[in-house]
């Protein structure tokens, strides 16, 4: 989501912050994300024009602010309890977050990060609201 300015706290700790408007991404890894999506995801997140003007990341130089989010894969058709069977266990996730991170590094973006697994709090201030569905 465009923001224009977002945080992830555990506890009392900020463990990554963006201050500047930017993009939140909330990462959600299924069964069939491999190492051939982070590529691909990376530079998606990294040249989508959606900032002002039609801009990216890559074009301005905003930050993103990534954090691991399995909840994108919860399943609501049947009964009142989501379950999370198409959400990747925690041991398939970590790596590949960790590899769209360090894919979107290595093009040159600014990159903070929430905890993988922790509790944690996410704060954003939507500018617009301007959200997008991002899949490869």
């Amino acid at each position: 989501m465009r923001v224009t300015r977002a945080s992830v706290t555990v506890g009392d700790e900020v463990v990554g912050e963006i201050k500047e408007p930017g993009l939140l991404v909330l990462l959600g890894i299924t069964h069939t994300d491999g190492a051939e999506q982070v590529d691909t995801m990376a530079r998606k997140l990294h040249e989508l024009r959606i900032l002002d003007d039609e801009q990216s990341c890559a074009s301005t130089g905003a930050p993103l602010l990534v954090v691991s989010q399995f909840t994108l894969y919860g399943d609501t058709r049947k009964g009142r309890r989501p379950t999370w069977t198409k959400a990747a266990p925690g041991s398939v996730a970590e790596p590949l977050v960790d590899a769209v991170v360090d894919a979107l590094r290595a093009r040159g973006a600014t990159v903070a990060t929430g905890r993988f697994g922790a509790d944690m709090a996410v704060e954003s201030v939507n500018d617009g609201p301007f959200t997008v569905l991002v899949e490869v």
